[in-house]
């Protein structure tokens, strides 16, 4: 059995399992983008990690947490629109424990080819709620195990531990920021952020079109989207937070909004700046990264967590339909839109 409530040793015995198993992805930077803000940005590149994401940490210590205690199953399951599928397939394949992945028909097509080359059964319905409740009742049969995206303390502590990696190489950091999904990388970097920088502010970010987060902060309750938000966040568009995630969320220091054209806006600026292939859930954070700076004295640091790098075609053709890079980036008129 595993404790309901996650904590910092949690995430330091994650790293300890899942270090040979994943990457160390690197810490970038852009001396223009730095300029600019009148802060340094420093990015963690999950999108370098094996299958593009930070998923794969929570997937991997899911299942070597299993190991440890002599619990490991016969047939995986997941419920995933991308990252965590290919995640799940990846981290089963290294146990050789056969793995099946329910999705919508909107999962995207880069994410779905991948989640089958690495071996797993990908089935797909034409809606999130009917892949969730066929997850549900597959979970059922006997010697099957259902990793869930992010509503576990196994997949949180997983998660932190790109923080805690990126903490311990950049150092001091005043601020810290995270997409939000699911809530489990977020939750993730704030108890990582808690322990070793107590004085550093952990901020999260959201689609306004898929804001059920936003809108449980504000409540004090978990709240549902009422239908598939439309958003370019396709990482970002959760049904809900859990409440594995939710505590940890009302924790943080601030939480914001972002509206489509800065998502597609800051994808293209870091896309140019940092060389190199960041999805748009996680460029999002840039958003609330330029509002922080307008309102905090020059010369801190912030830490951003690039949560992945796995873009289709037609997203890709979404982010460039208007050209963004024709004028330095506003940061004044950033903080306006967010």
């Amino acid at each position: 059995m595993v404790s309901s409530l996650t904590t910092f040793d949690d995430i330091v015995a994650a790293a300890s399992r899942v270090t040979n198993k994943v990457q160390h992805t690197p810490l970038l930077e852009s001396h223009l983008l730095n300029t600019w803000l009148g802060h340094r940005i420093l990015f963690k590149a999950e999108c370098l990690q094996t299958t593009g994401a930070f998923k794969l940490r929570g997937a991997t210590n899911f299942l070597a947490a299993m190991e440890e205690r002599g619990e490991l199953p016969k047939h995986i399951v997941a419920n995933s629109s991308g990252n965590h599928a290919q995640a799940v397939a990846y981290a089963a394949s290294l146990y050789n424990i056969p793995a099946t992945i329910f999705s919508s028909q909107r999962i995207s097509e880069v994410k779905a080819a991948a989640t089958r080359s690495y071996g797993a059964e990908l089935c797909l319905f034409p809606t999130r709620a009917e892949a969730d409740c066929a997850v549900a009742e597959a979970a059922k049969a006997a010697g099957t195990v259902w990793i869930p995206p992010y509503n576990h303390p196994d997949i949180i502590a997983g998660q932190g531990t790109a923080t805690l990696e990126a903490l311990n190489d950049a150092g001091h950091v005043d601020a810290v920021f995270a997409p939000c999904g699911g809530g489990g990388l977020l939750g993730g970097a704030l108890l990582a952020t808690r322990e070793l920088l107590p004085d550093a502010s952990v901020i999260g970010s959201e689609p306004a079109a898929a804001n059920d987060a936003s809108r449980s902060l504000q409540s004090g309750q978990i709240e549902s989207l009422d239908g598939v938000p439309d958003t370019l966040a396709d990482g970002a568009a959760t049904p809900s937070v859990g409440e594995h995630t939710f505590p940890l969320l009302q924790q943080l220091d601030d939480f914001y909004e972002v509206e489509e054209n800065q998502i597609a806006y800051w994808t293209q600026w870091l896309q140019h700046l940092l060389k190199i292939h960041v999805e748009p859930t996680c460029a999002m954070s840039m958003a609330a990264v330029a509002a922080w700076a307008v309102n905090t004295p020059p010369g801190q640091t912030a830490l951003v967590m690039l949560s992945g790098g796995n873009i289709s075609q037609a997203s890709m053709s979404k982010i460039w339909q208007t050209d963004y890079l024709q004028q330095p980036p506003n940061i004044m008129q950033q903080e306006d839109n967010v």
